[in-house]
């Protein structure tokens, strides 16, 4: 028994003392593997009760584990890949309320889509790589999948920036420390696109140690459409890091900003900050913790989610408990507090406050 459990062992042990991940990518969960082919799933289902009780039956201002009063699933999918020495290919489909409520701008099967790319390697001696499809964007440290997050429920920052991207990336590794991505893309998270106008993007990445990862992202491109016919050039920038010193705490947080043009109209401005944190009182049990402030728009403008003057402190706990290496469960509490009325009561009146408690039960394979 102990000469079968060996290579299993000496794999957990290189996983938990590797080299620190960039949760801002979608490409965490465990695979089958056959040959060159890898087959994975994921499964994120919640139950969220909003004090507020709303009447519409979401959660205000978010796109993931927002139903009220209902269990249901954020999101599921089944990951297939082909990987070779130089190509590689992934098709990601995925279901849940996050992708009714994500993809809703996007038509047919396209709603579907959490990834889809090919790629293929430019440099036989160095891993250069260029992918062509639907992706993860890089933009903040918190994407779909909460699996890997401290906090089960998603910050402010992402609600404001692509979860998807569409188009061409190229990784090139600058060195043992640094990596760089540049982007080529439709715009601002859409896959099918009537606007002409391509938008480009920038990633760089920074380990200085096994420990520690810095992430800087830049995006610029016209964001001219339908819905915001005075939008022009769209200009954002975010900066975060990720912290795990020891096998008892890790840490992160998230910095941005962006500017929006309009035609003759003043310049719309959103940015954020924000802190997170966790402890494991063992192996299993750990408790996070998040501080954070959001503000889009300013005093007296339309902000680019159309609500004016958008600004919101948050804070939460989190109780997170491994029921196996590959299943979470979680009890999140979180607070909100604006010094305007964004906010509506359970009686339909505007508040200052929301208060929202959600469970959830996170697996893959």
């Amino acid at each position: 028994m102990r000469n079968i459990l060996s290579p299993f062992f000496f794999l957990v042990v290189i996983n938990g003392f590797g080299q620190i991940i960039n949760t801002a990518t979608m490409d965490t969960v465990e695979s089958t593997r056959i040959g060159h082919l890898a087959l994975g799933g994921y499964m994120d289902t919640y139950y969220g009760y909003n004090f507020n009780k709303p009447a519409s039956g979401i959660d205000p201002y978010f796109v993931t584990s927002n139903r009220h009063d209902e269990m249901n699933i954020n999101l599921a999918y089944l990951d297939l890949r082909y990987k070779a020495t130089n190509f590689r290919f992934r098709f990601v489909p995925g279901f849940g309320t996050y992708m009714n409520s994500n993809y809703i701008n996007e038509e047919g099967t396209l709603k579907n889509i959490v990834e889809a790319s090919a790629g293929f390697r430019l440099s036989a001696k160095r891993a250069i790589w260029i992918d062509a499809g639907v992706f993860g964007s890089p933009y903040t440290n918190e994407s779909a999948f909460s699996k890997d997050h401290l906090m089960y429920t998603r910050s402010f920052a992402p609600g404001s920036v692509p979860y998807y991207l569409s188009g061409i990336k190229v990784t090139v590794p600058l060195s043992e420390k640094w990596t760089s991505t540049f982007y080529l893309v439709n715009g601002w998270q859409v896959i099918q696109s009537n606007d002409k106008n391509k938008a480009v993007g920038t990633q760089l990445e920074f380990r200085p140690t096994k420990k520690m990862l810095f992430n800087w992202d830049t995006y610029i491109g016209n964001n001219k459409t339908s819905q915001s016919p005075d939008f022009r050039m769209r200009y954002f920038t975010d900066l975060y890091w990720i912290y795990k010193p020891n096998e008892k705490f890790d840490a992160t947080s998230c910095v941005y900003t962006g500017f929006q043009e309009r035609v003759n109209a003043s310049t719309l401005n959103w940015w954020t900050a924000n802190f997170i944190a966790r402890y494991y009182f063992t192996e299993l049990l750990s408790l996070s913790g998040r501080i954070e402030y959001y503000s889009d728009g300013g005093v007296g403008q339309k902000s680019i989610t159309g609500i004016p003057d958008f600004r919101s402190y948050s804070t939460g706990l989190c109780i997170n408990y491994k029921a196996n290496h590959n299943a979470l469960v979680r009890l999140e509490g979180r607070q909100f507090y604006s010094p305007d009325n964004l906010y509506l009561s359970e009686n339909a009146l505007p508040t200052q406050t929301n208060v929202l408690l959600i469970a959830s039960i996170t697996a893959w394979f």
